[in-house]
């Protein structure tokens, strides 16, 4: 077997001893993950400044604008709420009664201590507050503070105000507007439906409820501690209510997965006679590898979210970044210390029944994989086609901030929302503001009323209401109603026209325009978001190539693997886009608002997705590649390497799916649709692409999915995802079992086209001793002693020089052996006694360069080599047999290709 060098030992290694620790010392562990879980809920509750969902973008036009307005005119930069009244069919707002109480409802709601202002719909410079029908009169209240600092009792003073106002006038009087928005997800009973498959699953998969509930207590453990430390960091930085919503479902999926890979390792080597400490060590070192290779691809693409430029959204990935963190950490620490406890109850039952079961479990494993791979290239034309249609709808994926339009049916934000909407028109919902610099204009007023006179004609304006400047004069805001809701396509229109503009307000007025508001800010932060998508699907591309290209030392694969990727995200677009913006099945998901998904959705799917798919690629391929190295045969491998690891991923991907989808019935409108999206993405990557896809595929390429360019192999680090290095280590860790300078059994290697360079190579020789490597022709007698040496790693077979297993510790095998190439050597045995004191000497074509003068002198030097081991290479053993002692070893080659030189 081919085995990565001494970079993925050394993660395997430390992960070895970390599991033997972790089960030595399972109460203190135990006892400190507590503490930890503790401390992080104890702070929380103690400090927890709430969350915060003002969607800020710095730098931006609007944000920018916003800001100012927040110093210039603060009445206009808050948020705010509204009061409706509504009377009967038939009837009028406009009476003098209603003109009465809504008056005495104005002046109460105007010495409120957040209130910064109060319009009053029936005043004659106010335009607009009355609906068109004469049904509906609108009170604007706007706030002197943000959403996140909105006082409750102001909200519950509003409504008591609502109420009279209603019980004087007869009328319906709503109260709603954004400072009566709540936006903020909560859990619900439905969300546990997730967990409950997913211990459906795991004790179906392990038969012993112990082993099925370990991975639950774990994963909600980690979700406690992550939580806790989110809602602490909102002491130092403003934290959306969607990142700890988004940390706990994320948590819990890659949670429970990570325990899941360690348990099903450590169960499948209890079952073949391993002592329980060291099965959870090497659990802890081959998953757990596996496992912090995931885990490190889910928190580089939720940190790379930073792309974006977007500090809520950076925040976000961090919040989520973390729960994965710790969900690696406890998989790696508390697992181990939890199986320690379990002890020998985790070993899988032996009786004969249930292996003659487990025995029939495959067949659909391998009917699968032999459809898959029977036409390959059908299989990948259907599956690209039909993955391809899906991704239809996601061309019409729209991007919008939540506004009350997504809250819940029956919330006063959304009774307000959709009574503003369907008496005033949509776009009352979302009002832009146009701001002007007038500090130089001797007529302020004339000159906002002559903007807002122009902005007027510009298609998709319903009305501006408002036109005036602030009370120093230095500043002018007009109020501009859109004709179209807020997160429609038109509204984006409406504010790039308003922002055309600009040239033109300068040129004849000499006043500097920007548009902003809430409606515009969020219009802001999606095209943001949407222009960060290609950058960071560059990234997230290039990440994949690199990452699987170290790990399965190939091309084609990581090609195949980022592809596969791809077409997962496209169509778990498209289902998205056919249920949230076109409607299709809205109803019975239980989808409030359609048209428009949050603007983060997409970068949060490729993220989260990449993670997820490398992780079931590296558990099904690896395990594929190592059949393919051990036996040669890529379409056996498939076949072995598919079964073997088709029951984890079946698993796996069912309990994410599991996690993802019970957040969509009774989700927030936030969370709704980025779990819909994710438990779409996680099913058509790990049943479509990975277990039909890639079957197909690695069918396709045969002998060439396998193998990097010499120099490009060279170059990457290797990371051992299951470390498979470390137990190859550990199997040749009493062999031979005597003090050898070199210990070779069935080494093989193989050239690009799969053809053997040397083969069924059995060495064993002594500390001090020579060994001579001969042979006509293309023997592969260089390869060899390349390969003794250390330089040469691509081979099958075991192999110990000087101690040291191979090709794990190369690097530190080769500081003690020197190589002489003696073809255009000019004085080898100078060289040859210069580097004498090294532990291995290994002397290329030492029979063609030896002349007579030197022989006796290279003769005395193989006399006194003492410890040093000399490995030589020549074409006829009889020209150099004088200088060799009698215990000199001699190893004929045989050419195994004729045509060819190594």
């Amino acid at each position: 077997m081919t085995y990565p060098t001494w970079s993925g030992v050394l993660v395997s290694s430390l992960l070895y001893r970390l599991g033997r620790a972790a089960a030595r010392a399972r109460v203190l562990v135990l006892a400190l993950w507590v503490v930890v879980l503790a401390a992080a809920g104890g702070a929380a509750l103690l400090f927890d400044h709430g969350t915060d969902d003002a969607f800020a973008i710095p730098g931006s036009e609007s944000q920018d604008a916003l800001d100012h307005l927040g110093r210039v005119f603060p009445e206009v930069s808050g948020t705010s709420a509204q009061l409706v009244l509504l009377v009967p069919d038939g009837a009028k707002a406009d009476t003098p009664g209603n003109r009465a109480a809504v008056s005495e409802a104005v002046t109460r709601i105007g010495k409120l201590d957040q209130v910064a202002t109060v319009v009053n719909p029936f005043d004659e410079n106010v335009h607009g507050a009355v609906s068109g029908d004469g049904r509906a009169a609108l009170i604007a209240v706007p706030l002197k503070v943000q959403l996140a600092q909105v006082d409750p009792a102001t909200k519950t003073q509003l409504s008591a105000i609502a109420d009279d106002l209603g019980k004087q006038t007869g009328a319906k009087v709503y109260t709603g507007g954004d400072a009566f928005s709540n936006r903020v997800p909560k859990l619900s009973p439905t969300e546990g439906i997730g967990l409950l498959i997913a211990l459906l699953v795991l004790v179906l998969m392990f038969r012993s409820l112990i082993a099925a509930v370990m991975p639950l207590v774990t994963a909600i453990l980690g979700v406690g501690v992550a939580i806790g430390l989110i809602f602490l960091a909102t002491l130092v930085t403003p934290i959306s209510s969607t990142a700890p919503m988004l940390a706990v479902m994320i948590g819990l999926a890659v949670g429970i997965d990570y325990a899941l890979f360690l348990l099903s390792r450590h169960r499948d080597q209890l079952a073949e006679g391993l002592d329980v400490e060291e099965s959870i060590a090497r659990a802890t070192a081959t998953a757990g590898s596996a496992v912090i290779f995931a885990g490190l691809t889910v928190v580089i693409a939720l940190l790379g979210l930073a792309v974006a430029g977007i500090p809520f959204l950076t925040t976000m990935g961090v919040a989520a970044a973390v729960a994965v963190a710790l969900a690696v950490a406890i998989a790696v620490t508390l697992v181990p210390a939890l199986m320690s406890f379990a002890g020998r109850r985790l070993r899988p039952r032996t009786s004969k029944p249930k292996r003659t079961k487990r025995r029939r479990k495959p067949q659909v494993a391998r009917w699968w994989v032999r459809t898959a791979t029977k036409a390959p290239l059908v299989t990948v034309l259907v599956v690209v086609a039909g993955l391809a249609v899906c991704a239809i709808p996601g061309t019409s994926l729209r991007l919008a901030l939540p506004d009350n339009g997504t809250e819940e049916h029956g919330s006063p934000a959304r009774d307000t929302y959709e009574v503003v909407s369907e008496h005033f028109g949509p776009g009352y919902n979302g009002p832009l503001i146009v701001t002007a610099d007038i500090i130089t204009s001797t007529d302020p007023i004339g000159l906002v009323n002559k903007i807002a006179d122009e902005i007027r004609g510009v298609p998709g304006v319903a009305s501006v209401p408002l036109a005036t400047p602030n009370p120093k004069g230095d500043t002018g805001i007009i109020q501009v109603i859109p004709t179209t809701a807020p997160d429609s396509a038109q509204t984006d229109d409406l504010v790039s026209r308003l922002r055309g503009l600009e040239p033109h307000f300068r040129d004849v007025y000499g006043t500097q325009t920007a548009v902003t508001g809430i409606t515009a800010v969020g219009i802001d932060v999606s095209t943001q978001l949407g222009s960060a998508l290609l950058p960071f699907g560059i990234l997230v591309v290039g990440l994949s190539l690199i990452l699987l290209a170290m790990v399965f030392r190939s091309i084609w694969v990581p090609i195949k693997a980022t592809a596969g990727y791809l077409l997962s995200v496209a169509a778990a677009f498209g289902a998205t886009s056919f249920v949230f913006v076109q409607g299709h099945l809205a109803d019975v998901l239980n989808v409030t608002h359609t048209g428009s998904v949050i603007s983060f959705l997409p970068i949060i799917l490729m993220g989260v997705l990449f993670g997820l798919a490398m992780d079931y690629e590296v558990f099904l391929v690896s395990r594929i590649r190592e059949d393919y190295v051990h036996h040669g045969d890529p379409h056996h491998a498939i076949e072995s390497g598919f079964i073997s690891a088709s029951r984890v991923v079946v698993a796996a991907a069912v309990i994410m799916f599991a996690v993802f989808a019970a957040f969509v019935p009774e989700g927030s409108a936030t969370i709704k649709p980025i779990a819909f999206s994710l438990a779409v993405g996680v099913f058509i990557d790990a049943f479509i692409v990975r277990m039909t896809l890639v079957p197909a595929v690695l069918a396709l390429l045969g002998r060439r999915a396998w193998g990097l360019p010499p120099k490009l192999d060279r170059t990457l680090p290797v990371f051992d995802a299951e470390g498979d290095a470390l137990v190859h280590e550990l199997r040749l860790a009493g062999w031979p079992g005597t003090d050898e300078a070199i210990s070779a059994r069935d080494l093989r290697m193989e050239d690009d086209r799969g053809r053997p360079v040397y083969r069924d190579v059995d060495l064993r020789v002594p500390r001090g001793g020579v060994l001579v490597l001969h042979g006509t022709g293309a023997c592969g007698k260089t390869a060899l002693a390349y390969t003794l040496a250390g330089r040469v790693t691509k081979f099958t077979g075991d192999l110990k020089v000087l101690g040291r297993v191979l090709p794990q510790h190369t690097h530190a095998l080769r500081r003690d052996v020197a190589v002489i190439p003696c073809r255009g050597t000019n004085d080898p045995a100078r060289q040859i006694a210069r580097d004498g004191d090294a532990g291995l000497v290994v002397v290329d074509d030492v029979d063609l360069v030896l002349r007579a003068d030197l022989r006796d002198h290279v003769r005395r030097l193989f006399a006194e080599r003492g410890t040093t081991t000399f490995v030589l290479t020549c074409q006829d053993p009889e020209r150099i047999a004088d200088l060799l002692p009698a215990a000199a070893h001699l190893h004929a080659l045989t050419a195994v290709q004729p045509a060819e030189v190594f």
